[in-house]
């Protein structure tokens, strides 16, 4: 039985090309368990490959057919081959993060094969400290960041002993809809979607009445400057990862008077403003930022795209780091504000349509041509609180692997994980060649804020 797809899933099929690949991924990094033996990640391949019962949206594959290309569907996969999508691989010596980052590189610049199941899983062994890796992706057509979080970690346990299923098992995946419960979905009645489309632009015409620019209004897009990451893209990536204690942002908001958000857009912003000026190519203009922002209810944590976004300035063009920060709280809680005001059946469409001209800029081939709609995405998604384990390996970090398109040349994603921020770095290797360099300037940005609020932190 098909099921088709809704506009935004389909979107990420339709803008995939050989240079833009449209998937996204997460890097698990797990510690040996004390007792392990040599064949640990070797046993553990072996468990995640015998696996018979792949559940949805594992199991989901691209029906076939004159119309599929412009009908997108999926259509159950009875027999998903899982020697082929789960692989075995091994770092060279010496298996530092130099290695790995440039195996994950490789890997997230191939394109999935639409032939079959839209994901892949490396298990990577031979990692410096006694440690492996598991490299999950799956194409964005099928799943957003938080469903992505939820489907990786699902079958992960605060329990060091506890049986460890396969993420695409049916007891896996049981769990998890147990956990979550059933998706609330809105009416799809056609009195329903007319009343919605009416509000919808309704939406709209208030954001445009709204963003004036004033002080505490939301930001139109197509306010964004021309930049070095806003160029045509191709295929080979380049990943780098960052790890902060969440202790240490949280304080920050507090202080500041801001949100956690506020402060990891305030760190980016200023890694982005040192990174953009030591190689002469700072615009005099603000950068913006896309800042996606989840439509999900409570409980909805399964696959597909359930997402809105906000644009807000990052304060680039100013020197001060306080300034900075105040500039992006108002920024973005005007936008967020806008946006969690729309009613639940109007905020999807909202969303679609807020997004259309970068989906026909992408489709167009005009992107990295023209005016950027906006300049980079930073993107914050809450993950697990708790440590977690499988089969006795601790999980020590998860990193956000995300999906640069052709006129956005660098992505920013982090996620929450047992009191750290898990920042991943996605950037083209030609656009952005320094991305390693970027990700240690978070690091400065961050020390940089802190020394403003020192005394009122003390």
């Amino acid at each position: 039985m098909k099921k088709f797809l809704n506009p935004v899933d389909a979107s990420f099929l339709h803008i995939e090309d050989h240079d833009s690949p449209a998937h996204v991924a997460g890097l698990q990094i797990f510690s040996l368990p004390a007792n392990a033996n040599a064949d640990f990640v070797t046993r553990l391949v072996a468990r995640l490959r015998e696996t018979t019962d792949v559940s949805e949206p594992w199991n989901l594959r691209l029906g076939r057919g004159s119309l599929a290309k412009f009908i997108p569907s999926w259509v159950v996969d009875s027999d998903v081959d899982l020697d082929y999508h789960v692989r075995h691989l091994a770092l060279p010596h010496p298996g530092g993060e130099r290695e790995l980052g440039m195996l994950i590189s490789r890997l997230h610049s191939h394109r999935l094969d639409r032939r079959r199941p839209l994901w892949e899983c490396n298990v990577i062994e031979g990692l410096e400290n006694n440690r492996f890796a598991i490299f999950i992706k799956m194409h964005h057509a099928l799943v957003d960041g938080i469903s992505a979080v939820s489907l990786m970690l699902n079958p992960l346990s605060v329990d060091a002993d506890a049986d460890t299923p396969a993420p695409w098992s049916s007891a896996a995946m049981a769990s998890l809809k147990s956990a979550t419960g059933a998706s609330t979905r809105a009416s799809n009645s056609m009195v329903a979607r007319i009343s919605s489309y009416a509000k919808t632009a309704k939406a709209f015409a208030q954001l445009r009445a709204d963003a004036n620019g004033a002080e505490g209004t939301p930001l139109m897009p197509m306010r964004a400057p021309n930049s070095v990451l806003n160029k045509r893209i191709v295929g080979q990536r380049r990943f780098a990862t960052q790890q902060i204690e969440l202790g240490r942002l949280k304080t920050l908001a507090k202080t500041s008077e801001t949100s956690l958000n506020d402060v990891v857009l305030a760190i980016c912003s200023g890694a982005l403003r040192q990174f953009l000026k030591e190689s002469n190519a700072l615009p005099e203009k603000s950068l913006t930022a896309l800042v996606p922002v989840s439509l999900r209810k409570p409980g909805d944590e399964m696959g597909g795209n359930n997402v809105g976004g906000i644009v807000t300035r990052l304060g680039t063009d100013i020197s001060d780091p306080k300034r900075r920060l105040a500039l992006i709280h108002n920024d973005a809680s005007a936008g967020v504000a806008h946006l969690k005001n729309l009613p639940s059946d109007v905020a999807a469409r909202y969303s679609s349509l807020f997004m259309l001209p970068v989906l026909l800029q992408l489709t167009t081939g005009l992107s990295g041509h023209v005016s950027p709609y906006f300049n980079v995405v930073i993107s914050n998604v809450p993950g697990p609180r708790e440590s977690l384990y499988m089969m006795g390996a601790k999980l020590e970090g998860i990193f956000p692997v995300s999906a640069p398109t052709q006129g956005q040349c660098l992505n920013i994603t982090c996620l929450s994980y047992a009191g750290t921020l898990n920042f991943g770095f996605t950037a083209c290797r030609d656009a952005v060649p320094g991305t390693q360099k970027l990700s240690l300037y978070i690091i400065d940005a961050l020390l940089e804020l802190e020394n403003e609020f020192s005394e009122s932190m003390a």
